[in-house]
């Protein structure tokens, strides 16, 4: 497969990621999960253990949880302060976080980012 082409392809582990993030914040576990989707459990064990769902499957793990999968396509190619825009939009639009709560995660996020990233922010 050509960078171009796998670069375009879907970045399944980010999608499990987000889907567990959602699993956690309802406080429900992967049984329960599986009972609200209708998702096999034998499909969300293949998922965690890095395995591709079926695309029915997909689609009502997305729908369930929120997500849309064509966010998923191609995030290798974001640049890192695209990523983080995104971060900050959504701690933004979170109705749970006040806009002070949002605002200091928002700055732990960037502050670990920036600490870990391999590349320097704007470098």
């Amino acid at each position: 497969m050509a960078q171009e082409d796998r670069n375009k392809s879907f970045d399944f582990s980010s999608f499990y990621a987000a889907l567990d993030v959602t699993r956690d914040r309802r406080d429900l576990t992967w049984k329960e999960v599986g009972e609200a989707t209708r998702v096999s459990a034998a499909t969300l064990t293949r998922m965690r253990q890095g395995k591709r769902p079926d695309a029915d499957s997909l689609a009502v793990l997305a729908a369930w949880a929120g997500l849309n999968p064509a966010d998923f396509v191609g995030t290798t190619m974001r640049a890192p302060a695209e990523a983080l825009a995104l971060i900050s939009s959504h701690l933004r639009s979170d109705p749970n976080l006040t806009r002070e709560s949002a605002t200091a995660i928002d700055e732990m996020v960037r502050a670990t980012y920036k600490q870990l990233a391999k590349k320097p922010i704007g470098k």
